[in-house]
């Protein structure tokens, strides 16, 4: 190829790696022998040669929930812009007696892939299983740590929650039921969620009823259907249901037709994550959507910024969030 542009290897190099100091006519010069010739840069001797591999692993409890694989798709986006590639692993469920185990894999490098770091979502793992297994740079979304062993990007979870709650509370509504808690040492987001729901009752004078919350440790539709024949049973069924993610939410929608009632003249529902499902169901649901595409951007950024060179101070970012107000909740 050098011979054929009539420059030097090093001039070659130079051009394959986009340095900036070679003068035009050289550079067009050896571009038009690169595409002569058909050459492609070996990336992954490249890679290895500079002690990186090019890849970046993305790990989340559940890769059939949707909220996990539209944000997987703009993880995956936001690395192509850098030229990575995204290896994605699924961690488990908090029932799942494996979770904690493979969320430490995560964290020390996906069962000894070459990665050179980690956007982990968590359910089980604290500070201390990121400070003895983290042996890659790491992202955490989501459940909040409070580690100071890796950066974190999340919305604020109280806030929206309490915007959720005063939406519903502004449609009239008083006896709002909420699906999803999650015991300790499970179940940040969910704790958190519920904190803003009782800050919006406390605000708007309502009294908080325990019997309106309703435990639940695997978020999907079913579950969600299960829950809503239990409210309905107490001697004051609620008037409202805010489902704490999109898929218990869209299945209380479901338990309280097949009950024969109305959504949302009879109970209003709100969810939380605006999964593109919740966009066309009917009744289209009303949802707190967090900005996917910051949040990933966000983490692939911080995990660029703990690949270069030099010290590192580990941030918390809070991302933005909107309340989408649909038909479940708007006569």
């Amino acid at each position: 190829m050098a011979r054929l542009a009539g420059v030097s290897a090093k001039t070659v190099s130079n051009v394959v790696n986009d340095f900036v100091h070679v003068r035009p006519a050289t550079r067009t010069r050896v571009q038009e022998a690169i595409d002569l010739l058909g050459y492609r840069p070996n990336v992954v001797a490249r890679n290895l040669k500079s002690g990186r591999s090019g890849v970046i692993a993305l790990a989340v409890p559940e890769l059939d929930a949707p909220y996990f694989a539209e944000l997987a798709h703009h993880v995956v986006q936001a690395a192509m812009d850098r030229g990575w590639t995204v290896l994605v692993d699924e961690t488990g469920q908090i029932q799942d007696r494996a979770l904690r185990a493979r969320e430490r894999s995560a964290v020390a490098g996906i069962r000894q892939h070459l990665i050179d770091g980690v956007i982990l979502s968590p359910l089980a793992l604290d500070d201390a299983d990121v400070q003895r297994y983290g042996s890659v740079p790491v992202v955490l979304l989501g459940e909040r740590l409070g580690s100071h062993h890796a950066d974190h990007v999340a919305i604020d979870n109280e806030a929206a929650a309490a915007e959720a709650t005063r939406h519903l509370i502004e449609t009239g509504r008083r006896r709002i039921a909420v699906l999803g808690a999650q015991p300790p040492p499970f179940g940040h987001s969910a704790r958190r969620r519920l904190r803003g729901y009782r800050d919006a009752l406390v605000e708007a004078g309502i009294r908080y009823d325990p019997d309106l919350v309703v435990q639940v440790l695997d978020w999907r539709r079913g579950p969600g259907h299960a829950a809503v024949a239990r409210l309905l049973a107490l001697p004051e069924p609620p008037d409202a249901v805010f489902g704490l993610n999109d898929l218990l939410a869209l299945g209380a929608v479901r338990g309280l037709v097949d009950a024969g009632l109305k959504v949302p003249e009879d109970v209003a529902v709100v969810g939380f994550d605006d999964i593109e499902e919740s966009r066309y169901a009917v009744p289209s649901l009303t949802s707190v959507a967090p900005d996917k595409r910051a949040i990933a951007r966000s983490a692939v950024e911080h995990l660029a910024r703990r690949l270069e060179p030099g010290g590192w101070t580990p941030e918390e970012v809070t991302v933005g969030h909107t309340l989408q107000v649909r038909e479940s909740t708007a006569h």
